[in-house]
């Protein structure tokens, strides 16, 4: 009678443990989303010049792994760091084993949070989806120096990350498509080592 017991407790056990895995799944990405860190891919196009890479974002920083390099005044980089939290760009040289690092162009950035540098006005359109994932539609206008802007910015629902940010008055825009929420390695967004660090006051780059 007690190994009966025994093995009506164990099965209880197990039905509870596959009763709660979807819920702590849901739980570990709820604090993974919520700390901005995901992978997926990112198209961007600037003045007809259309670019592709993979994205991985942890927190205010972005790692872009560009299907085409991008060839710079210093040769090409496949790879940039984008740190918004210093707002800085970081160009890697492979060949020449040197770090280009530059302040970030305020007319490419590259925003995860909603609310955009500038930003006066904010008109909620109605809902949407980018990426697979319910977003809402806004018509942003801002405001950097005396110059307007206008923008539509597709916006997560559950995380409040720009998905898509296409601008109303010049040919810029960027949407990320295949989303995946999981951890990423602290090492994709520190200095790699080996490199030479160079500071420069801009970088000149395009599609190469």
């Amino acid at each position: 009678m007690n190994d009966v017991w025994k093995a009506q407790f164990l099965v209880l056990v197990l039905i509870e443990t596959f009763l709660l895995l979807p819920i702590s799944s849901a739980i570990a990405e709820e604090n993974i989303s919520r700390h901005h860190e995901f992978s997926g891919s990112l198209l961007k196009q600037v003045n007809g010049k259309k670019y592709q890479a993979q994205v991985f974002a942890k927190g205010d920083r972005l790692r872009l792994e560009y299907k085409y390099a991008i060839r710079t005044d210093n040769g090409y980089a496949a790879i940039e760091i984008i740190l918004l939290d210093q707002s800085e760009a970081w160009y890697l040289l492979a060949q020449q084993r040197e770090l280009l690092v530059t302040p970030l162009d305020p007319d490419d950035v590259l925003p995860m949070q909603a609310s955009l540098p500038g930003e006066r006005e904010r008109t909620l359109v109605g809902d949407a989806t980018v990426a697979g994932r319910a977003a809402q539609l806004y018509e942003v206008q801002t405001d950097r120096h005396g110059r307007i802007e206008r923008f539509y910015e597709w916006v997560d629902l559950g995380t409040d990350i720009v998905l898509k940010l296409v601008s109303r008055d010049r040919d810029w825009s960027f949407e990320y498509e295949r989303i995946r929420w999981s951890p990423q390695p602290t090492e994709y967004f520190n200095e790699p080592p080996g490199y030479q660090k160079r500071q420069l006051a801009t970088v000149r780059g395009q599609r190469g």
